[in-house]
């Protein structure tokens, strides 16, 4: 279905567009400092508030994601290079249009997420409270977890020290996020839940309907099992006592001999025949 979707629309696709929600962040920012100063309350007329939308003030169903996570100034600027680095990479993955839908998709389940509460609860919940409680924090979450999925192996320093797999960082927080919403549910503050889930919705109605799915296809195990069997040789060849590699990543130069965990593949848009491991199969420059 994407396919389809992206024959057809494609073209309308926002390239770059992580620049554009973090340049949104900014704005935000610059609007929490001025209120601090002129006692106005400009993010109150932004949130995503469904009592003040279905009253006329439409524009909240888009200038809450302008609304950036609190936080200090120090980590603020760690999250724009993180995010940045990490929506531009997945874009590049996905391409464009996917990249779009997936981010889209996140923020349209939210906005349904606040409707369902407020139609829900209602008037026993008081005015500004689902505004309040509804941000794009797991909409940028369901972007690190994209990235950990398309990613696992990939490292990354935990407070600039300690050294971690995306993979495992993205199974803590799902833990986490998991135990929230299990404790809001058990005490029956199911609008609180309701945020969360709607969120991430994306995360998983995305991967199932593309990349997750994709290892039940008979075709697709069919490929890999002749990958496999055309890329593991029967003995290891030697020169001059010296094993020769068959494979070799042509941005890193590592090969099956140094790391035999990696897996390495040619890319098809390559002018040639280069081959890349899987840490930099989807990020390298194309050579034309």
């Amino acid at each position: 279905m994407l396919e389809k979707l992206e024959k057809k629309f494609g073209r309308y696709a926002i390239n770059n567009l992580i620049i554009y929600l973090l340049i949104g962040y900014a704005i935000g920012y610059l609007l929490q400092f001025g209120q601090r100063f002129t006692g106005v309350g400009y993010i109150n007329y932004l949130t995503l508030e469904p009592y003040y939308i279905l009253r006329g003030q439409v524009w909240r169903l888009i200038s809450w994601v302008i609304i950036p996570p609190d936080t200090s100034v120090i980590w603020a600027v760690i999250m724009f290079m993180l995010y940045y680095q990490l929506g531009t990479t997945l874009e590049r993955t996905w391409g464009a249009f996917r990249f779009n839908v997936y981010i889209f998709g996140g923020m349209l389940f939210t906005v349904l997420g606040a409707f369902i509460v407020f139609a829900i609860y209602g008037g026993s919940i008081p005015t500004g409270f689902i505004g309040m409680t509804t941000s794009t924090y797991y909409i940028n979450l369901s972007i690190f977890l994209a990235f950990s999925t398309c990613f696992p192996d990939m490292q990354v320093l935990l407070y600039f020290i300690i050294p971690i797999k995306m993979k495992w960082m993205s199974i803590f927080y799902l833990v986490i996020i998991g135990y929230e919403v299990v404790k809001y549910l058990v005490a029956g503050a199911f609008f609180a839940a309701v945020p969360i889930i709607a969120s991430l919705l994306n995360f998983f109605i995305f991967f199932m309907m593309t990349r997750n799915m994709s290892r039940f296809n008979p075709r697709d195990i069919h490929r890999r099992a002749e990958f496999k069997r055309a890329a593991t040789p029967p003995r290891t060849q030697y020169r001059d006592g010296t094993p020769i590699a068959r494979h070799k990543c042509a941005v890193c130069g590592r090969t099956e001999l140094t790391n035999p965990e990696l897996e390495f593949r040619f890319c098809s848009k390559c002018n040639g025949n280069y081959e890349y491991c899987s840490d930099h199969l989807f990020t390298h420059t194309h050579i034309h």
